[in-house]
C-alpha cells in the first residue's frame, strides 16, 4: 500500500490516491482515492437520503434485494475470490471459503429480519392487564462500518448485511490493504438497487476512518486491533455515537486426555496456520493434558510436515498481508525460544521478507509474549497441563476473551462453559463462525457488541416499546384523582403478589 498525489480533472488540485499491493510479490492490484472528511460527510449525507427509501421498504422487499445480491455474489464467486487472493495473498480456496460463509450470512439476515425485529406482543403483567404491550426494533438510520483486511468479505459482512436487513443504509470504509474488495461489494449491491446509495464505500487510510467515526452516522461498527479500537471509541465519543468493537484475541485450544488426538491436532493446525495465522478467532495457544502431551506433539508435527507458506500452487499458506506484523511475529518467536521454549517445527529462521513458515513451539513459558500478546501469524504455542482445571485457568488468564475450542471425549461441554470467551467450539475449531444464527463477538479487550444471528440484527436497531389501552383500568394509578383508599388497595395487591415466599419453576 503506497500513497501518491494525482491531479484532478476539475480544478487541477492534487487528489491523494493510494495503491493496494499484492503482499506476495508487491504488484499493484489497484489504485484508489483517499476520501477526505468532506468526501465522507457527503457519502453519509447521501446515505441519509437513501435511508428514507430503504427504511420505508418492508422486510420482505429489503430481503428480496439482499437475496438478489447474494445471488450476484454467488455467480461471481470466482471473480471476487481472485480479487481477495490478490489483495490479501491468501490461497484461492481460502478466499472462496470466506465468501461462501458470507453468502450464507446474507441469506440468513434477509430471511430472519422480520421475525427477529418485527412487532412482538409481550405480557403486560397483572398491574397493567388493561394494556396491550408490543416491542419492535427500528433501524438506526446510517451505520458506518470499518472493516479489516484479514477477512475482507466475511468479517465486514457480519455488520453490513445485518445492518441492511434491519433497514439501515451503510457507509463502509474497507482496510487500506483490501480496498478493491470493499469497492467490489458496494458496486455489486449498487447494481441490485438501481444505483441508489444504500451501501457506499469510502477508501483511504487512517484519516478516512477517523472521518467516518466523527461523521453523522448513527452507529459505528469496527473490526481491528484493540489499540485502534480505543481510538475509534474516542473519536465516536465526540458525537456520542454508539460503537461495536470486534478486536483481537489470544484464543486457546484445550485437549483433554480422552480427546481424539488426530482430530485435535488437525483442528489446532488449521486454527493456528490457516490464513497465515491472521485470524482473530484463530488458535494461538494449545493446552494439552500431560498424559497425552507427547503423543499430541508427535501427531501435530507429523501432520505439519510439508505444510508451508508460499505463492505457488503447492503452498497452503499465503504471505503476511500487513508487512509491519512480520517484526511482531519474529519478536514473539525469539522471545519464546530465549525463555526456553522448544521448537517442533519452524523457529527463529521462519520469518522471511513476505512469508512466515509454520512454527510450533512447545513448553512455552507463560510470561513469554508468544503467550501473552496476540501474534497474528502462523505460530502455535503448545503446553502441557496437569488437569482441565489448569487448562481453563491458563486459558482465562488473558485480557482477551474472543473465542476458543475444546477437544474432549466426555467433558467437552462442561469445560467449554467455564471458558471466559464470547464463542467456543467443542471437538471442532471456529465452527461457530459458520452458524448464522449464533452471535459473534467477545469480552474484555476483545471488544463488545455482537454481529450475526438475532443479536446481530438487533445490534443495528433500537427497541421501541408501545402500549395500547384495551379497556378502562380497574384501578387508575396514573391520575391525581388517586386517593388514600386506592393507595391502600394497591399496597394490599402488591403484598399478595410479591410479599410471600415464592419459588421459581
Amino acid at each position: 500500500m503506497t500513497a501518491t498525489l494525482e491531479p484532478t480533472t476539475d480544478t487541477g488540485a492534487p487528489t491523494p490516491t493510494f495503491d493496494s499491493l499484492n503482499p506476495a510479490n508487491g504488484d499493484v492490484v489497484g489504485t484508489h482515492a483517499v476520501a477526505s472528511k468532506a468526501d465522507v460527510d457527503a457519502a453519509v449525507a447521501r446515505a441519509r437520503e437513501a435511508a428514507d427509501w430503504w427504511g420505508a421498504l418492508s422486510f420482505k422487499e429489503r430481503g428480496e434485494y439482499l437475496l438478489t445480491w447474494r445471488s450476484v455474489i454467488t455467480r461471481r464467486l470466482a471473480q471476487l475470490a481472485d480479487l481477495s487472493h490478490r489483495e490479501t495473498g491468501k490461497p484461492h480456496g481460502d478466499a472462496q471459503l470466506e465468501i461462501i460463509l458470507a453468502i450464507d450470512h446474507i441469506a440468513w439476515a434477509a430471511k430472519h429480519a422480520k421475525k427477529v425485529l418485527g412487532p412482538q406482543k409481550v405480557s403486560s403483567g397483572l398491574l397493567m392487564a388493561n394494556q396491550a404491550a408490543t416491542v419492535e426494533y427500528n433501524a438506526l438510520g446510517v451505520v458506518g462500518v470499518i472493516g479489516p483486511w484479514n477477512y475482507p468479505v466475511f468479517t465486514p459482512m457480519g455488520s453490513i448485511a445485518y445492518a441492511l436487513a434491519a433497514g439501515n443504509t451503510v457507509v463502509f470504509k474497507p482496510s487500506e490493504y483490501t480496498p478493491g474488495v470493499g469497492q467490489w461489494l458496494a458496486d455489486t449491491f449498487s447494481e441490485v438497487v438501481g444505483g441508489r446509495p444504500v451501501l457506499q464505500v469510502v477508501t483511504g487510510l487512517g484519516e478516512t476512518g477517523n472521518a467516518l467515526c466523527t461523521a453523522a452516522v448513527d452507529k459505528l461498527a469496527f473490526t481491528g486491533s484493540g489499540a485502534t479500537g480505543k481510538k475509534v471509541m474516542a473519536a465516536c465519543a465526540e458525537n456520542l455515537t454508539p460503537v461495536l468493537i470486534e478486536a483481537g484475541g489470544k484464543d486457546s485450544l484445550i485437549v483433554d486426555e480422552d480427546a481424539d488426538l488426530e482430530k485435535a491436532a488437525e483442528a489446532a493446525l488449521w486454527g493456528g496456520m490457516s490464513n497465515a495465522g491472521q485470524t482473530c478467532i484463530g488458535t494461538e495457544r494449545v493446552y494439552v493434558h500431560e498424559k497425552v502431551f507427547d503423543s499430541f506433539v508427535t501427531e501435530i508435527t507429523r501432520q505439519a510436515q510439508g505444510l508451508r507458506a508460499g505463492d505457488d500452487a503447492g503452498a497452503k499458506i499465503g504471505p503476511i498481508t500487513m508487512p509491519s506484523q512480520l517484526k511482531i511475529i519474529k519478536r514473539h518467536i525469539d522471545d519464546a525460544i530465549a525463555k526456553g521454549a522448544g521448537v517442533a517445527i519452524g523457529g527463529a529462521d521462519a520469518v522471511g521478507e513476505r512469508f512466515v513458515q509454520p512454527t510450533i513451539l512447545t513448553n512455552v513459558p507463560e510470561n513469554s509474549t508468544a503467550i501473552t500478546e496476540e501474534t497474528f501469524g502462523p505460530t502455535l504455542a503448545i503446553n502441557p497441563v496437569a488437569s482441565m482445571d489448569e487448562a481453563v485457568a491458563l486459558t482465562n488468564a488473558t485480557e482477551y476473551g474472543l473465542a476458543g475450542a475444546v477437544f474432549s471425549g466426555k467433558n467437552g461441554m462442561d469445560i467449554a462453559r467455564r471458558i471466559r470467551a464470547g464463542m467456543t467450539s467443542v471437538n471442532s475449531v471456529i465452527a461457530f463462525a459458520g452458524v448464522p444464527s449464533l452471535p459473534f463477538g467477545g469480552v474484555g479487550q476483545s471488544g463488545f457488541g455482537r454481529i450475526h444471528g438475532p443479536d446481530g440484527l438487533k445490534e443495528f436497531t433500537y427497541a421501541h416499546a408501545i402500549t395500547r389501552q384495551k379497556f378502562k383500568p380497574i384501578m387508575m394509578l396514573t391520575s391525581f384523582s388517586r386517593d388514600a383508599k386506592l393507595d391502600a388497595k394497591v399496597a394490599s395487591l402488591i403484598t399478595v403478589m410479591h410479599g410471600g415466599k415464592q419459588t421459581l419453576k
